[in-house]
């Protein structure tokens, strides 16, 4: 009996100190935030190319894993046919089936690495050429665009001489600050990256010399062999990353939070890629459909749409306004035109597309997908709209799975399993 209560003291003990040592930690994080910030921007500089190639290898797994599956199912077949011709019983093929793991990894690497590289040369040779020479048209047109919407505006307030007089005012005070803008600014860039000068402006943003872009090069190639490491280990990764949660967990304990991964597995890269494929079919719809009712701009405006579509929820509205306002500038019934178009593809995407694609990847009602998106999207930025619905997903999982094991414990039972 004393024994007992000397461990529990001991455990009340134990537990305070912890949750003391916690609380001292969380206060030292806020008070000092931005050490704290800066440090993690040094490690984020420092791990880049480990941040990439991990981002590649978590893109390119689908493919490096049906070309790898592929080889060693056909490496393993044509051995079981060579034995049942020679007449020979099965035996343990310690080297040949090494030998087919190799060259399952070595097909499904080299196919991986292809598979990427024809993919962003493919793009990149189609599109940039393409919305340079759109981007340079809508500059050249601008001061006929701007006009055209003069007109439909006197028009419209034709009947009302103040109300016209006050909107041509502002109209053309925002119309002389945008071209201004356009003509100097973006003009320069971009006669910076057709002529190949100051091209570190373009890729790296905010860089302002040439090491910028080397480091961002070197992050880039270094990303590449990251990848093919990552690829080719990721199994013995996975198996050794047991092994330790298995060491240092009681068995109940281990069997939780090798699920919980499974799960996270499961949400990110049913979301992610999925997204990114769904996305990939809206731009080329919208550029389909764009080119079948000769709307303007429609390469440049379905890439817009495709990249922002990326982003739940709010992406259809952040991409389709910019587009929507540009074609406002050529001709105001085609931007109605246009709008119905958009308006059609999403609801296509949203009830159609999507689900057949995404399916449930993430358990998650269409309020809390809304409320990850504006929470992580707040803290975050455009990255956090992106991943904030795969990681909410697993931190709704976690207290899901907790509230029913205390519900369990209390021998309650719920209605719903929500």
């Amino acid at each position: 009996m004393k024994n007992e209560r000397f461990e529990r003291y001991i455990y009340m003990g134990v537990t305070a100190i912890l949750v003391l040592i916690a609380a001292v930690f969380v206060v030292f994080l806020f008070l000092e935030r931005n050490a704290v910030f800066a440090f993690l921007g040094k490690v984020r500089f420092v791990l880049a190319p480990v941040i990439y190639g991990a981002v590649l290898a978590f893109l390119m797994s689908p493919v490096y894993n049906r070309c790898y599956n592929t080889v060693v199912y056909v490496h393993d077949d044509d051995k079981k046919k060579e034995d049942e011709e020679k007449k020979i019983a099965p035996k343990k093929r310690f080297r040949s089936e090494s030998f087919g793991n190799f060259l399952g990894k070595a097909v499904g690497t080299v196919i991986s690495l292809a598979f990427l590289i024809v993919v962003v040369v493919s793009l990149s040779s189609m599109i940039i050429p393409q919305l340079y020479s759109s981007i340079v048209g809508i500059i050249n047109m601008m001061p006929v665009y701007f006009q055209n919407v003069y007109d439909w505006l006197t028009e419209f307030f034709v009947n009302n001489p103040p109300v016209e007089q006050a909107i041509l005012n502002i109209y053309e005070q925002s119309a002389q600050y945008f071209q201004s803008w356009m003509e100097t600014d973006l003009m320069s860039n971009l006669s910076n990256f057709q002529n190949f000068q100051n091209i570190e402006k373009i890729v790296g943003g905010v860089s302002s010399g040439v090491m910028n872009v080397i480091t961002l090069t070197k992050n880039m190639l270094i990303g590449l062999i990251v990848m093919i490491y990552l690829l080719n280990i990721k199994e013995s990764l996975s198996a050794q990353g047991k092994k330790f949660i298995y060491s240092v967990l009681p068995l109940k304990a281990a069997n939780i939070v090798v699920a919980e991964f499974q799960f996270i597995k499961k949400a990110f890269s049913g979301f992610i890629i999925g997204k990114l494929i769904d996305s990939l079919i809206i731009g080329i719809l919208c550029f389909i459909l764009m080119h079948l009712f000769k709307l303007p701009y429609e390469l440049l405006i379905s890439v817009i749409i495709g990249v922002t579509n990326v982003i739940p929820f709010f992406g259809p509205f952040i991409g389709a306004a910019p587009c929507a306002i540009l074609v406002f500038l050529i001709s105001p019934k085609q931007c109605l035109y246009f709008i119905g178009l958009i308006l059609v593809l999403q609801q296509f995407d949203g009830n159609i597309l999507g689900p057949k694609i995404l399916g449930n990847t993430t358990n998650l009602s269409s309020f809390w997908v809304l409320f990850a998106i504006l929470l992580f999207g707040g803290v975050f930025g455009i990255v956090g709209m992106v991943i904030g619905v795969p990681v909410f997903a697993f931190i709704y999982q976690l207290i899901r799975e907790w509230v029913l094991d205390r519900l369990e414990e209390q021998k309650l039972q719920t209605q719903k399993k929500e």
